[in-house]
C-alpha cells in the first residue's frame, strides 16, 4: 500500500453551524425563538431564549499559522469557510485526502447539552434539537452524498421522546447519536440507572452508535492559573479515561447486546493499562463487589462494545493487538487545534508503515463504515475515495491550503518568553462571558 491508496475516514470533526441553521426547520409555533446569532460587541454569538454563547468559534483555528492559533475566532469572517459551509469542507476534505466525516456540533455543546438547560422550556428546546437534526442531515450530510456520517442529538429529560427522535432520524439513515460520557455530572441520572434503557433499546434496535465526545461529561481540569496551557492541552484527551471506566461496567452491555458506543476524540495509546487494571480490579475485588460480567472479562466487554479512535498515537497503533483493532478508528478534529489538515496522510502514514495493509484498512475506514452502517462506496465508487482520487479532485479545482495569516479574533495576553498559561486562557473566556451577556 501506499500513502495515496488510503482510505481515511474520521468519526471526529465539528462543524459550526451557519447564521440560517435552525430558521427554516423550527416548527411554525415556535418562529422567532429559534436560536439564532447577533453581533454584539463585535463578536457573532448564537442567542437562544434569551441567553448569548460567548465564543462561537470554539477554537476553530483551521488554515491559520500555527503562531496564531491562541486567535480565537469571533465572527465567521474569521475563520475558514469550510468550518461553517458544507460544500466548502467538501474541498477541504478532498485536499487533505478525506473521504469521510462524523461532525460533532458546536452551538449546542458537543452533545446538545446547551439545549437540556431549559427546564421551563422543554417543548422548544425538543423543537430545537429536531430543528438542528434536520438541519444536520438535510442540509450538511445530505448536501454531499456519501461524505458524511450523520449524527443526532437527543433530549436527556424524557428517554421516551430521546427513543422517538432516535427511531424518526434513524429512518433517514441516522446510526449515530452525540451523547455526554456523565449525563450525571449534568444533574441528569447515572448510565447506570434505568432511566436510559429505553435510549439503548432504541440505538440497539436501529443499529444507533453512541458517541460521547472528551468535555461533554468528565472534564480535564486545569492543575492552577498559572499552569502553562499546554499542560491542560496534553491532559484533554485522557481525561475520558474515567468515563471509560464507568461504562465498562455499566449494565446495558447485558441488557442491548448488540449496542455500541464511541470514546470520542480520547486516543488509544492509554487503553491498554486501563484494560489491564480493569482486569485486575475484577479478579481481585469481585468476590466483594459483586460484578458479574457472566464469565467474560471487562476487557472483553471493552473491545467488543467500545469504539475509539486517535489523531497521531504511534504507541496506541504499537500494541493494537492490547487494545483490540477491530474497534479503532481514525479523527482528523477539524477545524480544532489539534487536527492535522491539510497533511493527515502524511501524519498518518507514517505511523501506519509497520502495519499489514489490512489493519491499515480496518483503522483508517472498515470498521467505521461497519460499525456506523456507512456505505460510501455504494454511492461514489471505491477508486474515487481514495487519498490520491481525492486530493487530484482537490487540484482541479485549485483549493488553496496555504496557512491565511491575520485572520483575526481574539488572543489572550502573551509576553515574550512567558507561557501562555491556563489562567491567560480563562480570563479570555471570562471578558467573553461578560461582553456578550444579555
Amino acid at each position: 500500500m501506499k500513502l495515496e491508496d488510503l482510505v481515511l475516514v474520521s468519526i471526529d470533526d465539528h462543524a459550526i453551524e451557519p447564521p440560517n441553521a435552525f430558521a427554516r426547520h423550527m416548527p411554525a409555533k415556535f418562529k422567532g425563538r429559534e436560536p439564532h446569532i447577533e453581533t454584539l460587541k463585535g463578536r457573532d454569538v448564537w442567542v437562544f431564549e434569551g441567553r448569548a454563547t460567548g465564543y462561537m468559534g470554539l477554537n476553530s483555528v483551521v488554515g491559520r499559522p500555527k503562531e496564531e492559533y491562541g486567535m480565537e475566532p469571533l465572527g465567521y469572517e474569521h475563520m475558514r469557510r469550510g468550518t461553517w459551509d458544507v460544500q466548502a469542507r467538501v474541498d477541504d476534505m478532498n485536499a487533505n485526502g478525506v473521504l469521510g466525516s462524523l461532525c460533532f456540533p458546536t452551538f449546542p455543546g458537543f452533545a446538545g447539552q446547551r439545549f437540556q438547560q431549559y427546564p421551563d422550556a422543554r417543548d422548544v428546546s425538543l423543537a430545537a434539537i429536531q430543528a438542528y437534526n434536520d438541519w444536520h442531515l438535510h442540509d450538511w450530510c445530505n448536501a454531499a452524498p456519501g461524505r458524511f456520517i450523520p449524527m443526532a442529538l437527543i433530549p436527556w429529560w424524557d428517554p421516551q421522546a430521546a427513543a422517538a427522535e432516535i427511531n424518526r432520524m434513524a429512518k433517514g439513515g441516522v446510526h449515530a447519536i452525540s451523547l455526554s460520557d456523565n449525563p450525571a455530572l449534568h444533574g441528569f441520572p447515572s448510565i447506570h440507572d434505568e432511566y436510559w434503557d429505553p435510549v439503548w433499546k432504541a440505538c440497539a434496535d436501529n443499529a444507533v452508535v453512541i458517541n460521547c465526545h472528551i468535555g461533554t461529561g468528565v472534564k480535564a481540569d486545569h492543575a492552577s492559573d498559572l499552569s502553562p496551557i499546554d499542560a491542560w492541552i496534553t491532559s484533554m484527551p485522557i481525561s475520558i479515561a474515567n468515563s471509560a471506566a464507568d461504562w465498562i461496567w455499566a449494565p446495558m452491555w447485558k441488557k442491548y447486546p448488540t449496542l455500541k458506543m464511541a470514546l470520542s476524540e480520547g486516543g488509544i495509546g492509554w487503553i491498554p493499562y486501563l484494560l489491564e487494571r480493569a482486569d485486575f480490579t475484577h479478579r481481585h475485588h469481585k468476590a466483594w463487589t459483586n460484578a458479574d460480567f457472566g464469565g467474560k472479562k471487562p476487557s472483553e466487554v471493552f473491545k467488543e462494545h467500545i469504539i475509539t479512535c486517535f489523531i497521531e498515537d504511534d504507541f496506541g497503533l504499537q500494541n493494537l493487538k492490547h487494545i483490540g483493532e477491530d474497534m479503532v478508528g481514525w479523527e482528523c478534529d477539524y477545524p480544532h487545534s489539534d487536527c492535522t489538515w491539510p497533511n493527515s496522510p502524511e501524519v498518518v502514514w507514517e505511523s501506519f508503515k509497520h502495519l499489514p495493509d489490512a489493519t491499515i484498512d480496518k483503522v483508517t475506514h472498515l470498521n467505521v463504515m461497519r460499525e456506523y452502517s456507512y456505505a460510501p462506496f455504494d454511492i461514489l465508487g471505491r477508486e474515487n475515495c481514495t487519498v490520491g482520487a481525492l486530493r487530484a479532485q482537490a487540484a482541479a479545482k485549485g483549493v488553496n491550503t496555504a496557512p491565511t495569516q491575520g485572520m483575526g479574533g481574539a488572543a489572550p495576553k502573551r509576553e515574550a518568553g512567558k507561557p501562555v498559561t491556563s489562567g491567560d486562557i480563562n480570563a479570555m473566556f471570562k471578558q467573553a462571558d461578560a461582553e456578550t451577556a444579555l
